[in-house]
């Protein structure tokens, strides 16, 4: 059985993977400020998107997107505030999810929710 982090992990290489296959160019993995950490920051074309990843091995509480609360919207927003602040970055952002479900064969489902918030 894998641990959390271990699917997390997981997760976050699959999420990274399909990012890269779709032309994004990955910045930053597990960019941390504060309290916060952002899973992937990266750029589609100008864009500056900033992702948090869900990775779930069940759905019986819920659908692994479902886990994000205002509360990490908030922590997330804050913390690409900071980097954007830090990268002198003064154009159009984006908060993405991307959720990902492994099923029982070991097959990733993953799900890409553009414009998540903000």
């Amino acid at each position: 059985m894998a641990t959390k982090k271990e699917i997390g992990l997981k997760g976050e290489n699959h999420a990274a993977n399909y990012l890269i296959s779709l032309g994004y160019v990955l910045l930053e993995r597990n960019w941390r400020f504060s309290y916060a950490e952002i899973d992937i920051i990266a750029k589609d074309g100008e864009i500056l998107v900033f992702v948090e990843v869900k990775t779930r091995s069940y759905t019986y509480f819920g659908q692994p997107e479902e886990f994000i609360s205002s509360y990490k919207e908030k922590l997330i927003s804050d913390a690409a505030s900071q980097y954007m602040q830090s990268i002198n970055h003064e154009w159009e952002i984006r908060f993405d999810i991307i959720s990902i479900l492994i099923q029982e064969n070991g097959e990733l489902l993953l799900e890409h929710f553009k414009d998540a918030w903000f």
